[in-house]
This record gives C-alpha cells, structure tokens and sequence, in this order.
C-alpha cells in the first residue's frame, strides 16, 4: 500500500499492531508456561488474554476501514519475541527465581512496543475525528499499561528480591 497521508499511515500501523500482537500473545503463553511464580503465571496468562482482546479490537477496526489485519508484518515484534525466548526460554538459567526476573523483563519490552504503537493510533484516531476507533484504542492501551504496571509490581514486590 502506499502511504499518502495521515489515513493511510493509520491503516499500516493499525495493521503492524495487529501483526505484534499475533507475535506476543504466542510468547506470552510460552513464558506462562516457564514461569515459577503463581502469581507471575496468573499475570501472564491474564496477559495473553488483554493481547487477544487487542487483537479482536484492532481486527474489527481494520476490517471496519475495508483493510485486511493481516496486511503488515511486524518486524519489530518479530525481534522482541526472538528476544524473549533467547533470553527467557532458551537461555541457561538455573535459579527459578531469576528466570521469573527475565520473563518480566521480555514481556515488559514488548509491552512497552505496545503502549507506543496504540498511543500512535490514538493520536492518529483523534485527529482523524475517528471517534469511535479512537474510544476502543484508548482502552487497549490502558489494558496494555496496566498489564505493565502488573509485572512492575510483581518485579519489586517478590520476584526481584527472591532472584537477588
């Protein structure tokens, strides 16, 4: 697609959003999975399911354009999950608790890519006068940031100190 103006931009990073969130929710599960922590576990499987929800939302705001969700591929996703299962999953770590350091570590990475990309939209959204788009936006990012508050507080409430 070609970009000539606003719009357009907002359709392309509409779609690479959609395309990370394909890309961290699939991750997201297999540090659940390697997480020690019950609560860490908790926090990440709930994560998965606000990144399916952004999903869900960005899909129906896509198609609502006449665009396709899977128009892009997010490639800074891409190198965040490469990322994550290096340093979280593949890596050598022995001590469980530390483990648990590095999983919040990734995730927060690509929480963060998140925060940024839905702030874009919604800045994107308003000035189009997309009301509606722009309403739905701001709610993925709050459910993104909160998820990122969540692994904060797990970080130095338990999980900091036990891998120390």
């Amino acid at each position: 697609m070609a970009i000539a103006n606003l719009k357009d931009i907002y359709i392309d990073q509409l779609q690479d959003i959609y395309s990370a969130n394909t890309q961290s929710a699939k991750v997201t599960r297999e540090l659940a999975d390697a997480a020690h922590a019950a609560g860490l576990r908790h926090a990440l499987k709930a994560g998965v399911e606000g990144i399916e929800d952004g999903r869900n939302a960005l899909q129906r705001i896509i198609t609502a354009h006449g665009a396709s969700p899977s128009g892009e591929f997010c490639k800074g996703m891409e190198g965040l999950v490469k990322e994550a299962r290096s340093h979280a999953l593949e890596e050598e770590i022995s001590d469980k608790d530390a483990r648990d350091a590095m999983i919040i570590t990734q995730y927060q990475r690509m929480a963060h890519y998140g925060i940024a990309g839905y702030g874009c939209l919604l800045a994107f959204a308003k000035r189009l006068g997309l009301d509606d788009d722009a309403k739905t936006l701001e709610e993925c990012l709050r459910a993104t940031a909160h998820g990122d508050k969540t692994m904060s507080e797990l970080a130095e409430g338990s999980i900091n100190q036990a891998a120390a």
